[in-house]
């Protein structure tokens, strides 16, 4: 079983981020609250807990020299960060600390359930609930529980950070394993390159942004991890041989 700390100034951001999963379903069989810096630092001591959601300000201070201070006393957790504020600088401060992630308020359930998963099984070294593993890849068309716990974990880093510049290589370095050799591993279980599935899940989230939403194409484009337009377009309709526009107006394909 796990542990959860949430710290935030605000008690209706508290009050919520502690129902918005179901945190006792994943594993997690204590959950406390922290409401200042000092708090949080006395808990996380004590506590020690597993995973630290973090408001960027807490009060007049800053979620950041929250983990450094427990860096400093040689106190070690696994801290997603969260804030209300879209602004680059924090963001670097954040991942600059060791925070695993950055997520804007109001926060997506879904975004944080991947996250928190990949926590669990990618540093806390335990797997998830039944019911997430008969959920099925959207690319591979597999129930998650089918696939060996590294493909799995390849897959899940995919689901949470498709929108970072992410690669194979930049995977076997966190598993401390060569490139080629993890490649081919991924290839002989799932019958696809890496670099096909990344592309695919890819454009498989921009569709549904696309069908669901009315965002600008070009910030589905961005989200999915495209500063350039022209791969964007060539990829998306390359997959599913048409404009993402005249996927949005419904029309099937092109002549």
């Amino acid at each position: 079983m796990y542990t959860l700390m949430i710290v935030d100034d605000e008690p209706a951001v508290l009050e919520g981020m502690s129902r918005l999963l179901d945190w006792k379903g994943l594993g997690f069989d204590q959950v406390r609250m922290a409401k200042s810096f000092f708090e949080a630092v006395s808990y996380v001591v004590d506590w020690k807990p597993d995973i630290c959601l973090v408001d960027v300000c807490i009060g007049n201070e800053y979620g950041y020299e929250l983990i450094n201070r427990l860096k400093e006393m040689g106190i070690r957790s696994n801290y997603i960060m969260m804030s209300g504020y879209d602004e680059f600088a924090y963001a670097c401060e954040a991942l600059r600390c060791g925070a695993l992630d950055y997520l804007l308020k109001p926060i997506d359930g879904g975004k944080l359930l991947k996250r928190v998963q990949q926590v669990i099984v990618e540093k806390l070294h335990g797997t998830v609930q039944d019911e997430i593993h008969k959920e099925e890849d959207p690319i591979l068309k597999r129930p998650y529980g089918e696939l060996s716990p590294l493909v799995r974990k390849i897959v899940m880093i995919v689901g949470v950070e498709y929108g970072r510049r992410i690669s194979l290589k930049s995977i076997a370095d966190r598993f401390k394993m060569n490139p080629t050799y993890l490649g081919q591993i991924f290839i002989r279980e799932t019958n696809m390159k890496f670099s096909e599935y990344l592309m695919a899940y890819r454009m498989n989230v921009a569709r549904c942004r696309i069908l669901n939403t009315e965002d600008k194409i070009s910030a589905v484009a961005e989200e999915v991890g495209y500063s350039n337009m022209n791969y964007f377009y060539q990829h998306f309709h390359s997959c599913y041989g048409i404009a993402p526009l005249k996927m949005r107006m419904g029309e099937t394909e092109e002549e």
